[in-house]
């Protein structure tokens, strides 16, 4: 067992409950064991733990990947280069090790969405989203069974259609990116403008996450960029000071 499963191993916190609990059981073995003295010390707590944050995020990624019949490569590399990013290479290869696991299990979307969206804060059901967005277009392209599915994610997760737009508008920009990045339409008023993006850049800021740890809320912080991004581009097409 390496240093990544150890680190999640000791602290899943309700994750060890339900589907999660099982399939985590499954990727990690002897961790969480029903038998095994780290189980049975692991607290009960409600809050999200990292090591929670990274199940859920591993298990969904699977899912995403398998959505459209086949895993692509692409998909395979952005999933890497994203624990390289927050762990280390030497970690970052134990994950792929895992989820390549659960590429082979049938994932019960619909039950872990529903014990994510009971037992994880909103902050990080949108982070966790928006990184799941970033798997499907890793290949370039995102074809509409990923859509759909994305979408169903979304709904089980408990976020809103603008909330899932936001999330399609930071990977697959149109005309009107910036306005969905904002949650809004091109018909609201500068003082909806001003309003929305107070709110995104309060319920999007890095800070949220930082119980993630410091390379999590890095990761959180390129949501928060293209926000910004949007508002200065919105401001400049419409005079706002």
């Amino acid at each position: 067992m390496g240093k990544f499963s150890k680190w999640i191993g000791g602290g899943l916190g309700w994750v060890l409950g339900g589907p999660l609990g099982a399939i985590a059981g499954f990727i990690i073995g002897s961790v969480i064991d029903s038998q095994s003295e780290v189980y049975k010390s692991q607290p009960k707590t409600t809050k999200t733990t990292p090591g929670g944050f990274i199940v859920s995020l591993l298990v969904l990624t699977s899912a995403v990947m398998k959505a459209d019949g086949k895993v692509t490569k692409g998909e395979l590399n952005y999933v890497k280069n994203f624990f390289v990013k927050a762990f280390g290479a030497e970690e970052a290869q134990e994950a792929i090790l895992m989820l390549r696991d659960l590429l082979k299990q049938n994932i019960p979307v619909d039950d872990v969405c529903r014990q994510i969206r009971t037992n994880m804060d909103k902050y990080s059901r949108l982070q966790l989203f928006n990184y799941l967005f970033g798997v499907s277009q890793a290949d370039g392209a995102v074809t509409q069974a990923e859509l759909d599915f994305l979408k169903h994610i979304a709904q089980l997760l408990g976020l809103s259609n603008e909330e899932f737009k936001s999330a399609k508008s930071t990977f697959i920009p149109d005309n009107n990116w910036a306005y969905e990045m904002l949650e809004i339409t091109p018909s609201a008023s500068e003082e909806e403008i001003k309003k929305a993006y107070r709110k995104m850049a309060v319920k999007y800021h890095p800070d949220k996450v930082e119980y993630l740890g410091k390379d999590f809320k890095n990761a959180a912080n390129e949501k928060f960029v293209k926000i910004n991004q949007a508002y200065d581009i919105i401001k400049k097409e419409r005079n706002i000071a």
